[in-house]
């Protein structure tokens, strides 16, 4: 009954992810905590590898379209992936079980995780509820800019389990000089490789459940595609507006939920 809930949950990430392109996959983390069940440490690292999976399905989908800028995305993943590895390598196994004490209140890990993840969602909901419309590109700036940016959206990319779509989009158009459309599309890129070589730090530390995993990666997908053809009936920037409103509750509730 359990596996059968979180399937529904991978074809409804799936259906939200196909309907307005992005930020679906911030559903992941805490499907896997609060109706499965599964500590964050393992619904991070499982995270990782249905967003890697769907960002390459989304990958295939933009480039056919013409939307994929490989060699910017490729210049921009390199630093991004080696802080993903990183954070799943070697921070979060490392991490103190009590992050630190105040009178009767403790921070654990798993609590620091979280919310550390709640805040993001925040952060996330807010910029679809914006849905800025302006089409404008930045120039293009020194790599070492880019590999900095890079750097840092991929250790919170690592830390939180979710693509991050929502920063590596500004950061194409801001930074790389990239149309909208086209930030879009290679930020899959991006995140299709971070969430792959950062899941392969959780397979060196954690004992991972592959038939679950590779089904439940497998339903978003599908989800992915169901709602892709969907979204040729609906208004997408209507629906991003109802679901960053509806991430803005989430992000509330999980902190209350860990801290209260």
């Amino acid at each position: 009954m359990t596996d059968l809930i979180g399937y529904i949950g991978a074809l409804i990430i799936g259906l939200v992810l196909g309907l307005i392109g992005g930020g679906g996959s911030i559903l992941t983390v805490p499907l896997l905590v609060y109706l499965l069940g599964y500590s964050p440490v393992f619904a991070t690292a499982y995270s990782l590898f249905v967003v890697g999976s769907s960002s390459a399905v989304g990958v295939i989908q933009k480039h056919r379209k013409g939307l994929v800028d490989f060699k910017t995305g490729l210049a921009f993943s390199f630093p991004s992936f080696v802080s993903v590895y990183i954070a799943r390598r070697f921070i979060v196994p490392n991490l103190p079980e009590t992050i630190f004490s105040i009178g009767n209140f403790s921070l654990t890990k798993e609590m620091g995780m979280m919310v550390f993840f709640a805040l993001v969602m925040f952060f996330a909901a807010f910029s679809m509820i914006k849905n800025k419309k302006e089409e404008t590109t930045g120039s293009k700036q020194p790599y070492y800019r880019t590999f900095i940016q890079g750097a840092i959206i991929g250790l919170i990319t690592g830390l939180i389990g979710a693509g991050g779509g929502f920063l590596y989009v500004p950061a194409l158009v801001l930074w790389a000089g990239l149309s909208m459309k086209k930030a879009v599309g290679t930020s899959l890129v991006i995140i299709a490789l971070n969430s792959l070589i950062g899941f392969s730090g959780d397979v060196q530390t954690l004992k991972i459940e592959w038939p679950f995993l590779l089904t439940f990666s497998a339903i978003t997908i599908v989800g992915i595609l169901l709602g892709g053809y969907l979204s040729k009936y609906v208004s997408n920037k209507k629906l991003k507006g109802i679901f960053g409103w509806f991430l803005v509750v989430m992000s509330i509730y999980i902190m209350y939920k860990e801290l209260f």
